[in-house]
């Protein structure tokens, strides 16, 4: 069984920067990909980042793309989001996800979800 913790959302201004990370176990991490997503009060989870198992093939999100990076520690079993140049619209819940192959760009391929960390911008 799957189980992601993600951590280190927070109240920044305009402007500021967060790191999210998310810890994941029950699976051998670095055989899956791993994937960032967001809910904004109202509106669809929307897909921001994935990479590879590996970490070598990343894709992003034309709305966060040069803003926010993803990365990860496979001997931490651990997966990262740097956000910068943060905006009131990046505000939402951020979620980790993992899928079930080695590399994935698709949304629906990613089945294994956390709780979700808040993230609020205020300009």
């Amino acid at each position: 069984q799957v189980a992601l913790v993600e951590s280190g959302g927070g109240s920044v201004q305009t402007g500021g920067s967060l790191k999210l990370s998310c810890v994941a176990s029950g699976r051998a991490f670095s055989d899956f990909a791993m994937a960032w997503f967001r809910q904004a009060p109202g509106k669809d989870r929307e897909f921001l980042a994935s990479l590879s198992g590996a970490g070598r093939m990343k894709d992003y999100a034309d709305s966060v793309r040069g803003r926010f990076t993803v990365d990860r520690d496979n001997t931490k079993n651990t997966v990262y989001l740097q956000m910068t140049n943060l905006k009131p619209e990046d505000t939402a819940v951020y979620y980790c996800a993992q899928s079930r192959s080695f590399w994935t760009n698709a949304p629906t391929r990613f089945d294994s979800w956390g709780q979700g960390t808040q993230v609020t911008v205020s300009s």
